[in-house]
């Protein structure tokens, strides 16, 4: 069953363009995994510091697969000191 995952993104505003690189970069190298079909990321018009990724997964396990990538782990390391607060993510399914 298809995965349909949002994920809201809070920088500091510090750290704003290293953050937007980094997620720039988990785009380019998601989108070539083959358990992805889709991975967009928004940046919000009023609060710049606010990345929001609408990602589309052929099923859990791919979307597992996923989040074991480096760039993915590079991204968590990163995290805790470039980020407002925890990422919020929202998994779901059509209904």
């Amino acid at each position: 069953m298809k995965i349909y995952l949002t994920a809201v993104i809070k920088s500091k505003e510090e750290h704003q363009a290293e953050v937007l690189e980094v997620l720039q970069n988990m785009v380019k190298e998601t989108r070539k995994e083959d358990a992805c079909e889709l991975y967009h990321l928004h940046q919000g018009i009023e609060d710049k510091n606010q990345f929001i990724f609408y990602e589309i997964w052929k099923s859990e396990e791919g979307l597992a697969q996923h989040n074991q990538q480096p760039y993915i782990q590079a991204f968590g390391a990163i995290a805790e000191e470039k980020l407002q607060e925890k990422p919020q993510i929202y998994t779901t399914h059509i209904i």
